[in-house]
């Protein structure tokens, strides 16, 4: 399993998925929404967390698909 969650981001004026602490994916999109579906995709079948950045780069979503715990109260 890949120790790195999937990260949206945009970066020169594309949307883009990363694994974090690994590597930017070759995928290029031209609508957030195109991005976010395949980084949601890839998230779920590799059950990390997605991360999900707006233009700022700062954190607008996120999803766990695997990572959580077990053990919440109430």
């Amino acid at each position: 399993m890949t120790e790195g969650d999937v990260e949206t981001f945009h970066e020169d004026g594309v949307w883009r998925n990363r694994i974090q602490g690994h590597q930017v994916l070759d995928d290029r999109f031209a609508r957030k929404t195109d991005a976010v579906e395949v980084g949601r995709d890839l998230a779920k079948s590799l059950h990390v967390e997605h991360i999900i950045k707006g233009l700022d780069g700062r954190i607008m979503d996120r999803s766990t698909y695997g990572h959580d715990p077990r053990d919440i109260t109430g």
